[in-house]
């Protein structure tokens, strides 16, 4: 204990050292540049063995692609089957090592213990969970409809709790990874998202003590949270298209899906992507006033009006 906070001193002193407040400016300055460096290997991706849910469309089915590109092994999930089977021929195309796709529904309990019974059958074990649906996201404002909160919290929350603990026993051999992906909204509340920013906040708030309580038990399993933003994907358009405009949505979902996987093999705790997501969290916290100003700006002026008409 004194050692460490012998060195706590010596580093106050080299950085006031460096003359006050240039100190400190250079001190975060290389903290930033250690933070961004960029020391992914992507040779450790090839034969990790890798489940991604959601995978039929947007970032999911980018990171089919991204991990296949690399020769990793995939098993992809959504529920319709036609797509799966085009997304699971591209897999092969790239480069994957295997690919196979399973159909399921996440709002389904037994269906994501099945998916990590497939993922064991398959490659006899695994490397990587990448958790990444949620349930439609039409935006809508909150009018006490307790079936939508349901399914919300079947697909958004429960389905990610459920998935990450039948995996656990595997991730633990493999000292494997979880990647959730959560968003923006789980950080701030989101007008017309009100059940997808409870489901993202109740993520954080599980992952981060899941991940204490593994280290509790020795388990040397990652837990990385994306905090995700507007990205170009047709669904996000399509949902939102009543509330913003789409332009923006300038991030394209396959630059989304490379940052998660190289999050994820790097082990990192929390990733902002793009970096503007970060900037939210902050104001949050220290101006929510002005953050409230900011979100309320990016609304569309009619859009109270055009959803209420929506059945």
């Amino acid at each position: 204990m004194l050692g460490s906070r012998t060195n706590v001193r010596d580093l106050v002193k080299l950085i006031m050292g460096f003359g006050g407040t240039i100190g400190i400016v250079t001190f975060f300055g290389l903290i930033l540049a250690v933070y961004f460096r960029d020391t992914f290997d992507p040779d450790t991706i090839k034969g990790k063995r890798v489940v991604i849910t959601g995978s039929s469309t947007g970032i999911g089915e980018q990171l089919a692609y991204e991990y296949s590109k690399l020769g990793a092994r995939v098993l992809i999930t959504a529920r319709r089957e036609k797509v799966l089977q085009e997304v699971v021929s591209k897999c092969k195309e790239l480069g994957a090592t295997e690919a196979f796709y399973i159909p399921l529904d996440m709002s389904n309990k037994s269906d994501t213990e099945k998916l990590i019974q497939e993922a064991e059958t398959r490659f006899g074990g695994l490397d990587h969970l990448i958790m990444n649906h949620i349930a439609s996201n039409y935006l809508q404002l909150w009018n006490g409809d307790w079936d939508r909160y349901q399914q919300v919290m079947d697909v958004n929350l429960k389905a990610y709790v459920s998935l990450a603990t039948s995996a656990t026993p595997l991730l633990n051999k493999s000292k494997g990874s979880i990647a959730v992906l959560s968003s923006v909204a789980g950080k701030i509340g989101v007008p017309f998202s009100a059940l997808y920013s409870c489901s993202k906040f109740a993520l954080s708030g599980f992952f981060n003590a899941y991940r204490l309580e593994l280290g509790l038990q020795e388990m040397d399993i990652s837990i990385t949270e994306f905090i995700i933003g507007s990205i170009d994907t047709k669904n996000a358009k399509e949902y939102s298209k009543a509330v913003f405009d789409e332009n923006i949505f300038s991030t394209s979902a396959t630059d989304t899906a490379h940052r998660i996987m190289k999050g994820t093999q790097e082990r990192e705790r929390i990733v902002y992507y793009p970096a503007y997501a970060f900037a939210y969290t902050v104001f949050r916290d220290i101006l929510p006033g002005m953050t409230d100003k900011l979100l309320l700006a990016s609304i569309k002026t009619d859009a109270v009006e055009t959803v209420s008409k929506k059945p």
